[in-house]
C-alpha cells in the first residue's frame, strides 16, 4: 500500500498547487504523511456528512474540491462545525486533501467533467492558461453539441444529465433559440461574461448566477442565453473524473487503491417551491 505522501505527490502532479489562485487554500489539510492509504473518498464539500461517510467506509483519505478553511481560522475547537470535521478526521486517521482552482484549470479539469456529463464535444478552454503551450488548460470550456437543438432541449438535457438538486435548472433566453456552441464553467461563472461574449457561443452554462450580472449580460448581448445550475451539481462530475485519474495512477504503480465517489448531496438548498402563477406582475396584489 502507498503512503499518504506518495498519493499526495500523485494528486499534486494532476493538480499542481502552484496553479491555484493566490486567494485559494488547496493542499493537504490534515493527515500523517507516513500513514498507509487503501481507500480514498472523493466529494465536493468537506462537510460533516462526508467525514461521517468516510468513517463508515473505512477511508484513509478524502479528496474534496472545496476547501475546509478558505479564509483561515484561529481554532479547530470541536464546538464549531469545521472544527468537528477536523476532530472526526484526526480521531479516525483520515487525511483530507483539497484541489480547488488548481483543478478548475487543469487538463482535464472541472469543466471538462461538466462538459462530459452533458455529452458536449470540447473544442478548447474558455479562458486559456497562457503558461500552457498546448492551449488545453484554462478556465471553462467551449463546446459544441453533436446535433443542433433548441435552448429548451438543451436545458432539459442539463436537468436530466446533471445530478438532481432542489434548484433544478434556470434559463434566461428564448426557449426556441437554436443551440450549436456552448460555454461551460463549473461553479460560479458570472465573472466570465466578457470572455463568453467574445467566444460567440449561443449558451453559457454555469452556476450561482445573480440578478444584476445576468440582467446586464442579457442586455449587452441579447442572443446569448444563460443556463444556471446548482453549484454542487456542476462540480460533482469532477469527482468521478478525479477518481478515475487516481485509479489509473494506482494501477500503474500497483498500489491497489480502492476509490469511491460520494453520492451524498451536499448542495445546501433542500427544497424548491415552484411558482403557481405565470411570472408576470399583472394581477399581483398591491
Amino acid at each position: 500500500m502507498p503512503r499518504l505522501s506518495e498519493v499526495i505527490a500523485a494528486l499534486d502532479a494532476l493538480w499542481p498547487p502552484s496553479r491555484a489562485e493566490q486567494w485559494d487554500a488547496v493542499g493537504t489539510v490534515c493527515g500523517d504523511p507516513d500513514a498507509e492509504v487503501t481507500r480514498v473518498l472523493f466529494a465536493v464539500d468537506p462537510v460533516q456528512e462526508i467525514a461521517d461517510e468516510a468513517v463508515k467506509l473505512g477511508a484513509d483519505l478524502i479528496v474534496t474540491h472545496h476547501p475546509l478553511y478558505l479564509r483561515g481560522t484561529t481554532t479547530v475547537e470541536a464546538g464549531t462545525f469545521k472544527g468537528r470535521v477536523v476532530h472526526t478526521l484526526i480521531k479516525n486517521d483520515i487525511a483530507l486533501h483539497v484541489a480547488h482552482t488548481n483543478a478548475d484549470t487543469a487538463d482535464p479539469g472541472v469543466s471538462d467533467a461538466l462538459a462530459g456529463a452533458l455529452g458536449l464535444r470540447i473544442t478548447g478552454p474558455l479562458v486559456p492558461d497562457p503558461s500552457d503551450p498546448e492551449g488545453r488548460r484554462g478556465l471553462g470550456r467551449i463546446c459544441e453539441v453533436d446535433h443542433p437543438e433548441t435552448l429548451r432541449e438543451f436545458a432539459a438535457r442539463a436537468a436530466a444529465w446533471l445530478p438532481p438538486t432542489a434548484q433544478g435548472i434556470r434559463v434566461a433566453g428564448d426557449p426556441d433559440a437554436p443551440v450549436h456552441r456552448v460555454a461551460v464553467s463549473g461553479g460560479s461563472g458570472d465573472s466570465l461574461f466578457e470572455q463568453v461574449r467574445a467566444s460567440g457561443v449561443d449558451v453559457f452554462l454555469t452556476a450561482d448566477l445573480r440578478h444584476h450580472p445576468v440582467s446586464e449580460a442579457r442586455e449587452a448581448s441579447r442572443p446569448l442565453a444563460l443556463v444556471d445550475a446548482a453549484h454542487w451539481a456542476t462540480e460533482w462530475p469532477w469527482c468521478e473524473q478525479a477518481a478515475a485519474q487516481l485509479d489509473a495512477i494506482s494501477e500503474r504503480h500497483g498500489w491497489g487503491l480502492r476509490t469511491h465517489v460520494s453520492r451524498t448531496v451536499t448542495d445546501p438548498w433542500t427544497a424548491h417551491a415552484p411558482s403557481v402563477t405565470p411570472p408576470s406582475i399583472s394581477g399581483a396584489p398591491n
